[in-house]
């Protein structure tokens, strides 16, 4: 893109501040998509619109007619959301890229929540057409929690410099920290397979679930997030015992704290038969142990601090950037 893309009327400043609304906005929004799309499959509403792209045959938005149900207005709010997404992702991807002060690895990682949000779309399309089989819809819930991810480290990216990372804490810390990841990608995916078993199959008529036992799973799954919290149980111990930096040790408290509630969310609905609300509750909680995560890991190194223009000038029309994540 030529540098006239980037708005010769705006100050730097400005841009900055939109920019980190637009990356913030992007995060909260991959976190509430995964919630109403949640919503969508706890109310029975998968099919509520019987095709896709458009809703019904020959039409775009539902149609209301005397057997139409609530089922398909869910089913299109939440494709309207998605639009949404979509435009909050667009709008990154053009700051980001603009932003000819940073390097590629920052401006590329920008383009990524649009791309994502496109091949969401896609799958989503693709779980309709094929009455929500389970596996399609596994899929499209692990690129959300993917998507938080990248988001995630955007944000964290947007506030640091381009020169070479470098840890702030001990060698051991960094590797029970990749340690950590790897669990939280098998406890994420268990977690994934157990909803795709239990009762909430997105509609009522067509509920193709996995053929596995739902307990059993719920039980690996369980085990999955014990072994979690006991390596980030070592790693908070050993960033205290070794006085790592305060900024290291609130996240990973954030991310103790994230995950508590969510055992704790998942033990009480496996225990009062998963009722849909607490499901949906624990939906959201997967979201949010996905951005406390790498916002954790994220932190355990640290870059040359970005350069903002100096806002304590006497003009008055000048935005000052936000403050440090």
């Amino acid at each position: 893109m030529s540098a006239a893309l980037v708005a010769p009327d705006l100050p730097a400043t400005r841009r900055d501040v939109w920019r980190h609304r637009a990356i913030v906005a992007n995060l909260v929004a991959q976190i509430g998509i995964v919630v109403t799309g949640g919503a969508v499959r706890l109310t029975a509403s998968g099919l509520g619109c019987s095709t896709w792209p458009m809703c019904e045959p020959g039409a775009f938005t539902p149609v209301r007619h005397a057997a139409a149900t609530g089922h398909s207005f869910i089913e299109f709010g939440n494709r309207t959301l998605t639009g949404v997404l979509g435009v909050i992702a667009l709008a990154v991807a053009y700051l980001v890229w603009t932003n000819r002060s940073r390097d590629d690895g920052y401006r590329k990682l920008g383009l990524a929540p649009l791309l994502g949000v496109a091949l969401q779309a896609l799958v989503g399309g693709v779980t309709v057409l094929l009455d929500l089989h389970p596996a399609v819809v596994a899929v499209h819930m692990l690129i959300s929690l993917a998507l938080i991810s990248v988001s995630t480290l955007l944000l964290r990216r947007e506030r640091e410099g381009d020169g070479p990372a470098h840890t702030v804490v001990g060698p051991a810390i960094v590797r029970a920290g990749g340690l950590l990841a790897g669990v939280a990608v098998v406890l994420l995916s268990l977690g994934v397979i157990v909803t795709g078993a239990g009762p909430h199959g997105g509609d009522d008529d067509v509920a193709y679930r996995f053929a596995v036992d739902p307990a059993l799973m719920s039980r690996l799954h369980a085990l999955a997030v014990w072994v979690f919290c006991g390596v980030l149980a070592v790693i908070l111990v050993a960033l205290w015992r070794t006085g790592a930096p305060a900024a290291v040790r609130r996240s990973g408290i954030l991310l103790a704290a994230v995950t508590l509630a969510q055992g704790l969310v998942g033990y009480v609905q496996y225990f009062t038969g998963l009722p849909a609300l607490l499901v949906g509750v624990h939906m959201l909680g997967a979201g949010l142990l996905a951005a406390a995560l790498p916002w954790f890991l994220v932190s355990l190194r640290a870059r040359a601090q970005a350069t903002f223009p100096d806002t304590a000038g006497d003009d008055p029309g000048r935005v000052g950037s936000p403050a440090v994540a």
